[in-house]
């Protein structure tokens, strides 16, 4: 033959500018091949990287899409900048129904990026077309340049599909076989009619599917844009967009490419991953990641997608306004991401500890508690927790609930009787409900039910009576017994105090406006707290006690 009957025009610095410049990157270029096989409504698309004694030689690009004719090679393979949207509509695929990415028909000069020599083999309708593209003698070419034909219109029996071949590659270093699968997962998502196969020069095979774009993080938390909560159903977005946001357990490191969100559309990057807003100096961004899907930009007038799809144009207006939008959705998530990170500190505090974190800190006076929370956050911080666990065990030591109370030695009456109140401070209250349950465990006891209660005090308790003895259970140590002038003194002490618990605390509370008695500091919090220690006393000594008529 002695004329090749492929054609392309072009000017030779378009290549250059758009293909070796936009393109240099292996993962960006393979994703333009990549993105035709989806188009061509492929189900597998395998990726063969060839090396020879670990020199880059040769990358393969085989799918099963529906191929191309002679005349779609030259009506539209080689025509750079055509736009099929704008001459074949944008229709669906017959098979998958897939919306086109492709748009300025320049993807293909991402071959250019990458080698200097493009075999192009592709099967349709039982019909074989196979040309070459070289680097050299294409930028030789003054306004269009010819292909080298190999096979035209040769029957095969083989199915459909398109097989690329880049050879005399710019590569100069080992591929990196798993780096490039990690990239290329972050570019697409995948459905489940489209499958990825990268195989790297030892034969190895790695599958691409969405779960990789995020397999180099622990994945703390996650947030579905099906949310109402997120989208609600009066915005003008509301089921419009999907996807998927995330956090880290630990900060995600800036060369990972994964700290921000990506946005996608029909399937495809269009704006690489950041925050939507000016102001990212909070930690929070150190941890956000996931995907948006934003199909809906690809249906607008005037195309805001840049050529290499890695941004979108933001002051076009319906962008900013989607921009001011998406801002609103990471700082819900923010706020979000806070509560929920502070619930799983204090659930693995209490997981390590034992302690309930925020229980207890409530429990603490107004003075001790913003300390004492501050020195936890310290503690419970990032990769601390499991260093400094015994450092919080001993910090609840020395200040535990209630630590003005030593609430834990209380008597467990005077907790069940007081307990809800501490919870709400009301201590006059605490006091009153703990002092009404030692009078009713005395009457119990003792059987004695028509007396006042100091006088009930006296009478169960004298030397005289001695209804109820509260020394009769205790020897000393050899055995024998106490003194008869000990067993007097506490016996009456038990007479004296319960009865001063009464005079002196339960009536001026009962009696007096409590406010009044804050104020004035004539019966102060502090007051009702050292009482229900000695409430705490005086039910030991009640417990132990024996009935003796």
């Amino acid at each position: 033959m002695s004329q090749s009957p492929f054609e392309m025009r072009f000017d030779p610095q378009t290549i250059k500018h758009l293909g070796l410049r936009m393109y240099s990157t292996l993962a960006p270029a393979l994703a333009e091949i990549i993105s035709n096989s989806y188009d061509a409504d492929a189900t597998n698309v395998i990726v063969t990287l060839i090396e020879k004694n670990g020199d880059p030689k040769e990358i393969k690009v085989e799918d099963d899409g529906i191929g191309l004719s002679y005349d779609e090679i030259c009506s539209k393979f080689l025509v750079i900048g055509r736009n099929r949207r704008n001459e074949e509509g944008d229709m669906p695929s017959d098979k998958y129904k897939r919306f086109p990415i492709g748009k300025k028909g320049l993807g293909k000069l991402a071959l250019f990026g990458l080698a200097k020599t493009i075999t192009v083999l592709t099967r349709q309708a039982g019909k074989l077309n196979e040309f070459v593209l070289d680097w050299d003698d294409l930028m030789a070419a003054k306004g269009s340049y010819r292909p080298r034909a190999v096979n035209i219109d040769i029957d095969t029996v083989d199915s459909d599909g398109t097989v690329i071949t880049m050879t005399g590659l710019k590569r100069k270093t080992p591929f990196d076989f798993t780096g490039l699968s990690d990239s290329l997962s972050r570019i697409f998502i995948f459905d489940e009619n489209f499958n990825l196969l990268i195989q790297s020069p030892s034969g190895d095979r790695i599958s691409i599917d969405n779960k990789r774009k995020y397999n180099l993080i622990t994945k703390e938390f996650e947030w579905a844009l099906d949310s109402t909560l997120l989208v609600p159903t009066k915005s003008e977005y509301y089921g419009k967009i999907v996807g998927q946001l995330l956090t880290s357990e630990k900060p995600i490191t800036p060369s990972s490419g994964l700290r921000g969100v990506t946005l996608f559309s029909r399937g495809k990057l269009v704006n690489a991953p950041e925050f939507f807003s000016n102001s990212t100096s909070s930690h929070f961004y150190q941890y956000l990641t996931g995907w948006i899907s934003v199909d809906f930009i690809d249906l607008l007038d005037e195309d805001v997608i840049s050529t290499n799809r890695q941004s979108i144009d933001w002051e076009h207006p319906e962008m900013e306004k989607l921009r001011n939008f998406l801002s609103g959705v990471v700082s819900q998530i923010n706020a979000d991401w806070r509560k929920k990170r502070k619930e799983k500190k204090s659930s693995d505090l209490k997981e390590k500890t034992g302690i309930d974190a925020e229980t207890w800190v409530n429990t603490l006076p107004d003075d001790v508690k913003e300390n004492t929370k501050q020195i936890i956050e310290t503690l419970g911080g990032e990769d601390a927790l499991e260093k400094y666990t015994p450092v919080i065990k001993a910090l609840h030591e020395i200040i535990p609930e209630y630590p003005l109370l030593h609430w834990r030695h209380l008597h467990k009456d005077v907790q069940s009787a007081s307990k809800q109140y501490y919870i709400d401070k009301n201590y006059y209250t605490a006091l009153l409900e703990a002092t009404k349950k030692y009078v009713n465990e005395t009457k119990r006891k003792s059987d004695v039910f028509d007396k006042a209660e100091k006088d009930l005090m006296g009478h169960v308790f004298s030397i005289q009576n001695k209804i109820l003895d509260v020394v009769d259970n205790y020897k000393q140590q050899d055995g024998t017994e106490f003194t008869n002038n000990t067993k007097q003194n506490i016996q009456e002490g038990q007479q004296y105090l319960s009865q001063g618990l009464i005079v002196g605390g339960r009536h001026p509370v009962s009696h007096e406006e409590i406010e009044e008695l804050k104020t004035s500091d004539l019966f102060s919090e502090k007051d009702c707290l050292d009482l229900l220690s000695l409430l705490s006393h005086l039910f030991k000594r009640l417990d132990n006690s024996t009935k003796k008529r």
